[in-house]
């Protein structure tokens, strides 16, 4: 089964309700396997996601790696950049960091937002 997350410009009122629905459902005994990963603005989804980003990310899912210098040596990026792209991915709960090592847990990440 693949792991996905679904990325949402939302407010923590669009989050509340999410979370309540998902309540209900449980309650109901449906089985609930969501992750959401929700930014306040479309600026900020943008800059988490970037181009460079998302390549990173696609590279990683690929091939974990052993840490960010080696992932930046993968890539042919800069160390300091990788490693500000890595910690922002990871903040935001699309990469995960574990002594040292780099993966990324989904395997499709889909996007919403509301106008």
């Amino acid at each position: 089964m693949s792991k996905r997350v679904k990325v949402h410009v939302g407010t923590r009122e669009d989050m509340g309700k999410r979370f309540v629905s998902a309540w209900h459902r449980l309650e109901r005994g449906e089985k609930v396997r969501e992750r959401h990963v929700t930014f306040p603005d479309l600026a900020s989804m943008l800059n988490a996601l970037s181009p460079k980003r998302l390549e990173l990310l696609r590279d990683v899912h690929r091939e974990p790696a052993p840490s960010v210098e080696a992932l930046a040596e993968r890539l042919g990026r800069d160390y300091k950049r990788v490693y500000e792209d890595v910690e922002t991915l990871a903040a935001s709960g699309l990469l995960q960091r574990e002594d040292g090592r780099v993966s990324a847990p989904y395997d499709a990440i889909t996007a919403e937002m509301r106008l």
